[in-house]
């Protein structure tokens, strides 16, 4: 094939295919329940795509509806009955707690003949917060900031999370019990573990307080004494797949991050490109930024004029242990350190973005890192190696206009790499 004339916006291009994969109106409407003869329809929802989930419901749904749903603050649509509410993430505010509260009060002395539907996305775990007795959303804030700066796998933030809430972990569902419940969610975790997805609100948690404890040793997490007396009380366990309250519910993930992957693999596969996919992989992002160069090197040495270009596809969420003063994220740290490690190879360009659209604090999805990066980067006097370390790569690129920003994307299937390699 033609090599294409803007290696960037194919870039660009991809990642909006792989978003667009896990529009809820795209994925939603086919899962809906059919048999709507319930007495009353509870929506109640929570994550960054959970008003759009919200709308797309209310578009297809015949019968009457109500509800609230929960998500991140300028992520809200309109619907027309079903609460929107917005909240702070990544770390929880009163607003969350209150949403929290509001939730439960709508679930709570439900029968058997009503229905809920449960709309859960990526973000939830923040937005859904509810402290559990004795414990102050200070306590919990705290705690959510610093396991945020720690390097700590999201599947240890949230066992931590789950043992500290009054609503995570299946006590969502057991506040449902005995309406029929049903859980769809659009997966943000790469095995799409629904105890992972929000916190698993209304599934049951194989996790222990022990090993929220074990987390929270693990990263020199200081905590209040009430946080400690209360994992240290037998009440603070989650719900257990033996709980009767959970016989009424089902879940189900109608998006998720692989998907994502393949829709964008398909998509260049028919523009002629040799795909290679990696996988949803995670770690330290600067590690993996490295390994992607050598890798990304080893590929562009079998590239010919003659040959398709090739792209390395990967997804997943990695982790940034927070350093320095900078203001991150995660994709624009994975960029940097590929960018260090390739060296200005020629023929080699990358896009990393959080199909969310924020990539860490900034208001950015992620960025473009080009062959030229380093040498525009000299030129105005800026020290790649010194952005790394002060984990300041958002800063980096926004200086070389090499920001990608979609605004909020209402959906959440993670990170999204492609290194697009052609020859010189």
């Amino acid at each position: 094939m033609p090599h294409p004339v803007d290696p960037v916006k194919l870039l660009r291009d991809l990642f909006q295919v792989a978003v667009n994969s896990a529009d809820p109106e795209a994925c939603l409407p086919r899962h809906l329940p059919t048999d709507t003869a319930a007495k009353e329809t509870i929506v109640i929802g929570a994550g960054k795509a959970a008003a759009k989930m919200a709308q797309v419901l209310e578009q297809h749904w015949t019968g009457p509806v109500r509800g609230t749903v929960v998500t991140a603050i300028g992520h809200d649509v309109n619907c027309s009955h079903i609460e929107v509410l917005q909240a702070a993430h990544p770390v929880p505010d009163k607003a969350s707690t209150n949403a929290s509260r509001r939730i439960l009060d709508l679930v709570s002395n439900l029968t058997e003949d009503d229905l809920v539907i449960c709309l859960l996305s990526g973000g939830g775990s923040a937005l859904l917060a509810l402290p559990a007795d004795g414990i102050s959303l200070e306590d919990k804030q705290q705690i959510n900031r610093r396991l945020l700066r720690s390097g700590a796998s999201i599947e240890e933030i949230n066992c931590v999370r789950k043992h500290l809430s009054a609503i995570k972990g299946g006590r969502l569902a057991a506040a449902c019990h005995p309406a029929r419940l049903c859980t769809l969610a659009i997966s943000d975790v790469p095995d799409d573990d629904p105890a992972v997805i929000a916190s698993g609100p209304t599934v049951a948690d194989a996790s222990t307080r022990e090993e929220a404890l074990a987390v929270l040793e693990r990263y020199a997490i200081d905590v209040s004494p009430a946080v400690q007396t209360h994992l240290a009380n037998p009440d603070s366990e989650t719900i257990k797949a033996d709980d009767l309250r959970l016989t009424t519910a089902t879940y189900t993930v109608i998006a998720n991050p692989a998907a994502a992957l393949q829709a964008a693999s398909a998509s260049a596969t028919a523009m002629g490109m040799h795909v290679e996919t990696l996988g949803l992989l995670g770690g330290e992002a600067r590690m993996l930024g490295a390994r992607h160069a050598r890798l990304a090197r080893e590929r562009g040495d079998d590239v010919t004029v003659k040959s398709p270009p090739y792209l390395l596809l990967s997804g997943g969420e990695t982790s940034v242990t927070v350093r320095g003063s900078g203001r991150g994220g995660r994709n624009a740290e994975y960029l940097l350190a590929l960018a260090i490690g390739l060296q200005g190879r020629a023929g080699i360009y990358a896009i990393a973005c959080d199909t969310d659209g924020i990539d860490g604090c900034g208001d950015n999805a992620g960025c473009i890192m080009r062959p030229d990066t380093l040498r525009r980067a000299a030129k105005l006097g800026l020290d790649p190696a010194a952005f790394l370390i002060d984990n300041n790569a958002l800063e980096f690129f926004n200086a070389l206009g090499d920001l990608v920003v979609t605004g909020p994307t209402l959906t959440n299937v993670n990170d999204f790499r492609a290194i697009y390699i052609c020859a010189n």
